[in-house]
């Protein structure tokens, strides 16, 4: 009955199209989202040759927000319409939700609620501010701090103890259980809460860098929020020599006693006093004498040259702006994020960030101490944050005005040399391949992953379950795009996959 109620609130004009046969009942009903005549005959007079009921949809809907998109998850139907915002919902097809139509009104309800988050944890945790974004503000230009590892009271190292026990008891006690009791599972729930209450007490930020410091609460891309801490305003700054970090990665540390900083000062200016005597051209002819020496002798050692490169890199990426290194290599850093939405918070970004912000914890706050620091560690160590450090550099994004043949050939044997296997940071989903692509893609990726059968029986499918149906068939196949094989590996995972049975992927292509 709502259906028809529905189709009669379409243009008197386009049924009449529709009577003439110039409009299929399909096309009729993608019409009738929305009962705006003037917009319904405005998106018929802007069809060409392709009239399918999902372009007419796209079209009547398209500065509409749908009801996946993460903004209208984090604020809520319940709250959007309380509000006064309205919901265009399709009755003819699945519409997941309906369209948030009031585009603007829904952002200023997600930027009011990631307000309160943010007042939350100011309050809570006492930073001098903290500021609601929609996505994170990359160009910022503040410097970064981080926590630093504390030890738990004997009251939390207690009670995580006891948490944890419980949870590894459950854990054994049921991992052969096909499905766990509603009490076990609400317990699970339980305890996996204390652990994440208590986890983050291992580790803190310095009074003085809360009291300096704020944060930015983010909405991440799945509708959560995600607080990034620890950012300090250039007016917030203490007073500090041009030696100590000045940048976005700036870290915890020791802080350089009264008495090194004294010496170091008399040095300088001894230096600049003696410097002050000789003419400039003088100055720069020594000390290219002197560079030419160093150039000979470092040559001679190589450990001494990780080291020194090391300390390039990381004087660069840990102490921004610091101009501390004398080694001439310069780390170029691109920005992922502004290739790939959302990259940041897949599995593989978190694991990077992470890393990341562990070795920041552990270098020295002032840079002058940072030559120290790398002298110090342990072989493997060093070798390790080099790595990280190079690796930060890498850049084998393709862009369309850029023609880089050689250093994409680079990347492949980059690639196989690390054994870089893909599968274990990027699954094919709706989101992040199976949607963006034609069907003739998608067809050709279960063919691959799966096989010609499931293919075919898909065929007949619209896009949209085309693409949901594909992610179920290939979740569990370890089927990648060409793009990120790497080709050794790969031979591999084709030998095995060409032996599975397909039978067991016939009902979600079904």
């Amino acid at each position: 009955m709502r259906q028809r109620l529905r189709l009669g609130a379409v243009s008197p004009r386009l049924v009449q199209i529709y009577r003439d046969g110039e409009l299929t009942l399909e096309q009729l009903t993608a019409l009738a989202i929305t009962d705006d005549h003037a917009r319904q005959e405005a998106v018929y007079e802007r069809l060409s040759y392709n009239r399918d009921a999902s372009t007419i949809r796209r079209l009547l809907t398209e500065t509409h927000v749908p009801a996946t998109d993460r903004r209208a998850r984090f604020v809520g139907v319940e709250a959007y319409t309380e509000a006064g915002g309205t919901i265009l919902r399709d009755l003819f097809t699945e519409d997941r939700g309906g369209y948030f139509e009031d585009v603007a009104l829904l952002d200023l309800l997600v930027i009011a609620k990631l307000g309160r988050t943010a007042d939350a944890v100011r309050e809570a945790e006492g930073w001098k501010w903290t500021e609601p974004h929609l996505d994170f503000p990359r160009a910022h230009g503040l410097r970064r701090t981080y926590p630093h590892p504390v030890e738990l009271s004997t009251e939390d190292q207690a009670a995580l103890g006891a948490t944890q026990t419980e949870f590894d008891r459950l854990t054994e006690h049921y991992q052969s259980a096909d499905e766990l009791p509603d009490d076990v599972d609400a317990r699970f729930g339980e305890l996996e809460a204390e652990i994440e209450r208590l986890e983050p007490k291992r580790q803190a930020y310095d009074a003085d860098d809360i009291a300096r410091g704020g944060a930015f609460v983010i909405l991440n891309h799945d509708g959560t929020v995600r607080v990034e801490r620890g950012f300090i305003r250039r007016e917030d700054e203490q007073p500090q020599s041009q030696s100590q970090p000045a940048g976005e990665a700036s870290v915890m540390g020791e802080v350089a006693g009264a008495d090194d900083t004294s010496v170091q000062d008399e040095q300088e200016n001894a230096a600049d006093k003696d410097d002050r005597s000789l003419s400039d051209i003088l100055v720069r002819d020594l000390t290219a004498h002197r560079t030419l020496g160093l150039r000979l002798n470092l040559s001679e050692h190589p450990e001494v040259a990780i080291i020194a490169a090391t300390h390039a890199l990381a004087a660069q990426i840990f102490y921004v702006g610091a101009d501390a290194h004398v080694v001439g290599i310069q780390p170029i850093r691109t920005d992922l994020a502004g290739h790939a939405d959302g990259i940041e918070d897949t599995k593989a970004g978190k694991a990077w960030a992470d890393r990341h912000a562990n070795w920041a914890r552990q270098m020295p706050r002032d840079v002058t101490g940072l030559w120290a620091f790398l002298a110090e560690l342990d072989h493997d160590s060093r070798m390790a944050l080099f790595a990280h450090c190079v690796a930060l550099t890498v850049n084998a994004v393709k862009l369309p005005w850029e023609s880089r043949p050689r250093a994409m050939t680079t990347a492949d044997r980059l690639a196989e040399v690390v054994s870089l296997d893909m599968t274990g940071y990027w699954r094919p989903t709706v989101r992040s391949y199976l949607g963006r692509v034609t069907k003739a893609r998608i067809l050709e990726a279960v063919c691959e992953g799966v096989s010609g059968e499931a293919a075919e029986r898909m065929g007949d499918m619209k896009k949209v379950d085309m693409a949901e149906a594909a992610e179920q068939l290939l979740a569990a196949t370890g089927w990648l795009p060409p793009l990120l094989r790497t080709v050794e590996l790969h031979e591999q995972v084709g030998a095995s996959t060409d032996t599975q049975d397909s039978e067991g992927y016939s009902q979600a292509a079904e």
